[in-house]
């Protein structure tokens, strides 16, 4: 009774045709047309790694700073407003309830 029924693939019935057979294809390379070899790659010029000095170090520090204070009160602009807006849903509610129930009272 609880025992899961697992289906079983059924047999195919009628015509059935055989999988088809793929032949390998032999490729044939062109003639070759002789080409100067590439020249030796010139080494890249050495670039100066980067430092930082203190003054960069502060900027960086100052700039990431600013993103996160701009990112947080974005965020919490975003926050407060939906709260706003669910809060004014709900005093509309509760005031066309109260409008409702008082015109049934009327009747």
């Amino acid at each position: 009774m609880f025992r899961p029924k697992i289906p079983t693939m059924p047999t195919p019935t009628g015509h059935v045709t055989p999988p088809a057979v793929v032949e390998p294809t032999t490729i044939v390379p062109a003639a070759q047309v002789s080409q100067p070899s590439p020249a030796a790659p010139a080494p890249a010029p050495s670039r100066s790694t980067v430092q930082l000095t203190p003054g960069t170090a502060l900027a960086l520090v100052g700039g990431g700073t600013a993103v996160v204070l701009v990112l947080g009160a974005v965020l919490v602009s975003m926050l407060l407003a939906v709260a706003i807006t669910g809060a004014a849903v709900a005093v509309c509610a509760v005031v066309l309830r109260s409008l409702l129930a008082s015109e049934t009272k009327r009747r």
